[in-house]
Parts: structure tokens; C-alpha cells; sequence
């Protein structure tokens, strides 16, 4: 059962926006926190975002910090990852998943950003 699937990744220049989005198949999804996640190739899974499931708070990783912004549409069982002002550094694998009790995770999209 697909319950994660991110999409909405591609290949933008360094200083370009992106916006991600994650569907989640869960049951009273405004019960859940959220977050995501991304992997770079030969490194480890890394925190980028986190957002309450009201959406009423969030917060992010230093290395993201002024640039993303985590947002929910809880009808719409979607989390999303608004990314601004890119940097190659932001090159990786982005994943989305629950806080607490995570699920299984998804094939997550790729964000590929060019010099």
C-alpha cells in the first residue's frame, strides 16, 4: 500500500524556486506532524522541515532556514516544501514521512540544482 508519495522535484538552476509536495495517505492526517527529509548521494537521510499538524507551528534546519517554508492542506492530505533561492548544495533526494511512528518511506522526488 503506497501511503507517501512525493512529487514536484526537477532540475533547476542555482537561485530558482521549487515547490514539493507530499500526499499522504493516513487516516485523520491533521492528527500527524510532518516533516521532510532529504539524502544527498553517499550521505546520510538529513532533517530540512517540520510542521505541527494544525500547521500551526514549524521549524527547519539551519542549513534551509529564510529560504524553505514547510505548509500543510490538511483537506488535501498534502504537506508541501516551498524552496527558495536554491543552492547545489540543495541537491538530494527529498522525502516526506509522519514524526511520530513514521511510515514506510516513499521513492521521494529529486531536486537537482545546476551551477
Amino acid at each position: 500500500q503506497v501511503q507517501l508519495v512525493e512529487s514536484g522535484g526537477g532540475l533547476v538552476q542555482a537561485g530558482g524556486s521549487l515547490r514539493l509536495s507530499c500526499a499522504a495517505s493516513i487516516r485523520t492526517f491533521s492528527n500527524y506532524a510532518m516533516a521532510w527529509f532529504r539524502q544527498a548521494p553517499g550521505k546520510e537521510r538529513e532533517f530540512v522541515a517540520h510542521i505541527s499538524g494544525s500547521g500551526n507551528s514549524a521549524n527547519y534546519a539551519d542549513s534551509v532556514k529564510g529560504r524553505f517554508t514547510i505548509s500543510r492542506d490538511n483537506a488535501k492530505n498534502t504537506v508541501y516544501l516551498q524552496m527558495n533561492s536554491l543552492k547545489v548544495e540543495d541537491t538530494a533526494v527529498y522525502y516526506c514521512n509522519t514524526v511520530y511512528n513514521p511510515l514506510n518511506w516513499g521513492q521521494g522526488t529529486q531536486v537537482t540544482v545546476s551551477s
